[in-house]
């Protein structure tokens, strides 16, 4: 699955002091934007494990 066919992404595991890499944040929680299904556990893995830089903009994102 790739990025741009998401939506509603949560993440967690943000910590201020991992800053700026983040490498401790990890999604949680994700959509498919043309179903509205909810993504599985895997998928949520595998979206964390290909799309590291985008989470670590949402991670900075949610401390301002």
């Amino acid at each position: 699955m790739k990025w741009n066919e998401v939506t509603n992404i949560e993440i967690d595991g943000v910590d201020s002091r991992d800053y700026p890499e983040f490498c401790d944040a990890f999604i949680v929680s994700a959509e498919c934007k043309e179903t509205g299904r909810h993504l599985t556990d895997e998928e949520l893995d595998k979206l964390t494990d290909d799309y590291p830089e985008e989470i670590s903009d949402m991670a900075y994102q949610s401390l301002i």
